[in-house]
């Protein structure tokens, strides 16, 4: 099968998009043509794709993707275009539909990861079967855009649900969680954000310091995190924020100076490996219409990681960390009680490893990303085989 790849506003190395789902569609000997703002760090694609067969062994679980020794990997292909950021997006889109006119029509699947490309898709005669891959509930997230002014928000988020209906009726869709399916008409497949399990537990180590990893903006918590740093300063504990921030974030962080450290983005998989040995993973995330349908990404990723978890009381976040007993629910807007979590953490060393093995092996059990990868690949290849 051959199945064409494109984002215009997430990074190429996005977690979902290349470390999982493209990982697992050449996993399977499919070939892939990647469309994305490769210019930003091209290289970081190549290197993980080369080096992915020497990753960390890690929990299949049943039904997993496998591939037999000597079997062939399907291959990868990039096609770079610029990236969509704030009100600068006609160009970007101009470009993302001109690749994927280009490269859609001998392709035998075309998959697209961003609402903006609806606006920018083939004709209908002149692509195959397509897929869009809702990562977010857009209509709610556009309320915390600030590059989006406020007056303009409501009448964006009303034309985002008119486009979500057409795109129902002429697409085919994949949902990242059960909770937007409310949102439409018809029953999707649901392919959620889980994550790769290393078979074993890491223990603590390395120095004492908890760990965020994701974007950084102020709704995902960037000055509570800056204000946990100054907190934790003092007893020798650091906070480590790993991904790419806004401008907003970017002042939170430069104002907390050496009270957190910074690292920028880091692709996907090195990123968790420095998860490893933390005393905690952060996920100080705001009450936002956004946030309260969709469990955040990390929660599972540092419980894969056998790391206790502090988060915020947003409700799948608050389940998942509940029903594994593994780590801290603080309320939101509340440093000093994030503080007190990760004290608790630093006091009681065994504490921490207890709370890090639940979570690991609730993770194996229930969190592996293999299961879903072969759900996946198995979806895409009915709707390409049945040719609409």
């Amino acid at each position: 099968m051959r199945v064409v790849v494109c984002t215009v506003v997430h990074h190429p190395a996005d977690a979902r998009i290349f470390y999982r789902e493209i990982q697992a569609l050449l996993d399977a000997g499919h070939d892939v043509t990647y469309i994305a703002p490769h210019g930003e760090q091209s290289a970081t694609v190549r290197d993980e794709h080369q080096g992915h067969q020497e990753r960390e062994r890690v929990s299949a679980g049943p039904a997993a993707v496998t591939t037999e020794p000597g079997a062939p990997r399907g291959t990868l292909r990039t096609v770079t275009i610029p990236r969509a950021s704030g009100r600068h997006r006609l160009g970007p889109l101009r470009a993302a539909r001109a690749a994927m006119a280009a490269q859609a029509a001998a392709a035998d699947l075309l998959l697209v990861h961003d609402p903006e490309l609806l606006l920018a898709l083939p004709p209908k005669g002149k692509r195959p079967p397509t897929v869009w891959d809702v990562h977010e509930d857009t209509a709610a997230a556009l309320t915390t855009k600030a590059w989006l002014p406020a007056w303009l928000r409501p009448v964006a988020a009303g034309g985002v649900i008119s486009a979500e209906h057409l795109a129902e009726r002429r697409l085919h869709l994949i949902l990242a969680e059960d909770g937007y399916s409310a949102r439409f008409a018809e029953t999707h497949p649901v392919v959620p954000n889980t994550a790769y399990v290393p078979e074993t537990a890491a223990p603590p180590s390395g120095p004492r310091r908890v760990i965020y990893v994701g974007h950084l903006s102020p709704d995902r918590g960037s000055a509570e995190m800056t204000e946990l740093g100054r907190l934790l300063k003092p007893h020798g504990i650091a906070v480590d924020l790993i991904g790419p921030a806004d401008a907003a974030a970017k002042a939170h962080i430069e104002a907390a100076g050496d009270a957190v450290t910074w690292h920028g983005f880091v692709p996907n998989a090195d990123a968790l490996r420095m998860v490893d040995g933390a005393l905690a993973g952060l996920s100080l995330l705001q009450d936002e219409a956004n946030f309260r349908h969709s469990m955040p990404t990390k929660v599972a990723e540092y419980m894969a990681r056998a790391v206790p978890v502090v988060t915020t009381p947003l409700p799948l976040a608050v389940d998942l960390v509940q029903a594994a007993d593994c780590g801290f629910v603080v309320p939101f807007n509340d440093p000093p009680a994030a503080a007190e979590a990760v004290l608790k953490l630093d006091a009681d060393p065994g504490l921490r490893t207890k709370l890090g093995l639940r979570a690991h092996d609730y993770a194996q059990a229930n969190l592996a990303w293999p299961p879903r990868a072969a759900a996946f690949v198995a979806q895409l290849e009915t709707w390409a085989s049945a040719g609409h």
